[in-house]
Parts: C-alpha cells; sequence; structure tokens
C-alpha cells in the first residue's frame, strides 16, 4: 500500500485523508504535517494517522506529497521540503492543490526534475462529492498519475487535462463553480419568499431541487439541454422563466463570469509564482 504525506491539515487534506480511511486506506500508512498543535492532535485521535510539527519527518519514506498549503506560503514550504531532499532520499510524487501556483514555479522551488502533479479541487470534496482537474508534468510516470488518481478519487470524481492552462479553465468551471449554484440558490430564495414562502420552504424546496436535478443530469443518457427542454413545456410556466432568463442573456453573463474567474487564475500564477524568463 502506497504511504502518502500532506504537508499541511486544513479542510482540503482533512476531507482528502477521510476519503482515504473510508476506502479502506491504512492509517498508519498517512502522515501529515501542520505547525498547528491543535490540529495535529484532532487528526491524530480522529483517523489515527501519523502527526508532526515538521516537514522531513512526515515526508520520510512517502511514495506521495501532497501539498495542502495556502498558495502565499508555497514557496516557502516548497523550498524547505526541497532542502530535505538529498540524493539518498526517495524521491516521491508531489500533488499541489494550491489554486494559482503553476508547475514552472513548483519545479523552480523543489526541484526541476520532480514529478509533480497540479490539480485543481473544489470545495464538496469535503464531503467526498468534490470535482479535480488534474494536470501532471513530464517527469511524472503512469504508475504515479495512477497513484495520484487514486487519492484525489477519495474526494470525488477526478478529470485529466491535456495541457496545463486547461488547470485556468477548470478553476472557473468546478473550482469557483460551487459559489455559482450558490448564488442562484440564494437568489431563488430570495424570490419565493417574496412570492409568500417561509424561509424555511423556499430553502427546502430549492435545495432539494437542486439535488434533484444534478442527479439527474448526471444519470440522464441525454444533455443537460435535452433535460431542459423535456421539463419546459410549449406556453407553460417554465418556458416563461426560461425565456426570462435568455432575454436577459444569462448564457453571456455566465460566460463573462467564467472568462473572469479563468483569467484571475493566470494572474494570480504571476503574482505568487516564479516569473517565466521572456
Amino acid at each position: 500500500m502506497s504511504t502518502i504525506c500532506f504537508i499541511g491539515g486544513g479542510n482540503m487534506a482533512t476531507s482528502l485523508i477521510g476519503g482515504l480511511i473510508a476506502q479502506g486506506h491504512p492509517a498508519d500508512s498517512i502522515s501529515v504535517s501542520d505547525p498547528n498543535e491543535s490540529q495535529r492532535e484532532q487528526l491524530t485521535q480522529k483517523y489515527s494517522i501519523n502527526a508532526f510539527a515538521e516537514c522531513g519527518p512526515a515526508m520520510a519514506g512517502a511514495d506521495i506529497v501532497v501539498l495542502a498549503v495556502k498558495p502565499q506560503v508555497m514557496k516557502v514550504v516548497a523550498l524547505s521540503i526541497a532542502a530535505a531532499i538529498t540524493a539518498d532520499t526517495k524521491q516521491p510524487l508531489f500533488v499541489s492543490i494550491a489554486a494559482g501556483i503553476n508547475l514552472f514555479s513548483l519545479q523552480s522551488w523543489l526541484g526541476q526534475e520532480q514529478a509533480i502533479v497540479r490539480c485543481m479541487p473544489n470545495t464538496p470534496s469535503l464531503i467526498q462529492l468534490g470535482a479535480s482537474g488534474l494536470y501532471a508534468n513530464e517527469h511524472t510516470s503512469i504508475v504515479q498519475k495512477n497513484l495520484a488518481e487514486t487519492v484525489l478519487k477519495a474526494a470525488g470524481i477526478v478529470q485529466w487535462v491535456q495541457s496545463e492552462a486547461e488547470i485556468d479553465a477548470v478553476t472557473a468551471v468546478s473550482g469557483s463553480g460551487p459559489a455559482y449554484y450558490f448564488l442562484l440558490m440564494e437568489a431563488m430564495i430570495d424570490a419565493g419568499i417574496e412570492l409568500g414562502l417561509s424561509r424555511e420552504t423556499a430553502s427546502e424546496l430549492t435545495i432539494q431541487t437542486a439535488i434533484g436535478a444534478a442527479q439527474m443530469a448526471k444519470e440522464s443518457d441525454v444533455d443537460t439541454a435535452e433535460l431542459r427542454r423535456r421539463v419546459t413545456s410549449p406556453g407553460g410556466t417554465t418556458e416563461q422563466a426560461i425565456n426570462t432568463f435568455e432575454s436577459a442573456h444569462l448564457r453571456d453573463i455566465v460566460k463573462a463570469a467564467l472568462n473572469a474567474a479563468n483569467h484571475r487564475s493566470g494572474e494570480l500564477a504571476e503574482l505568487l509564482g516564479e516569473k517565466k524568463p521572456s
């Protein structure tokens, strides 16, 4: 069984650890490094894993090291990890789940020859319903890609992309995506209340409708456009609502929003990472 080390024991690391344990991964083959003593104690008590204050002891013998720290501190953490790696040290696969930190920066800090996978998960990973996009550098073997996929599948589905630039698109679609749905649900709940429903009723109906629609889309053998057409009877109430969305250019609004998120992801790479030589 592969040994897995998490650098950082926050929410995303905790969700992955919980998913791995639930799938039968041995607790004694999982370690975590976190400077927060209370966080280490919580993880140890809940999952019986090995927890350390420093990166070095946590990484010893690891097949995969998941970098689960905030983007703002990734450089410091990665450089400290690189300093602890010697020629005699087992060379692990590194998986970064930090938004906006590109492979050029990670390889500059960890070492040019290191196997690295960039991953963009999302917050539903916290309940094992996440969606993650993955991209591997040229030093990552098939075996290591399979290992990365196994770890991330503990929190939901995974999709490999063909270029690193697509990670920015993944960020725009699924990384930030939960907030879009929360905003729509928020608006529907508020509109339901204005129509006379109690907040409790409007909330329960909206949330259950979102769950049901998502499950239908997931299980259906037709695309979402066809599902929408099947619900939209000519001259009916749904058609009136859909026409209102279309006349307000909802599709253009969504496109502009995702383009903005995609652009910001690229900007963060420049702000937080190393600048590529021109």
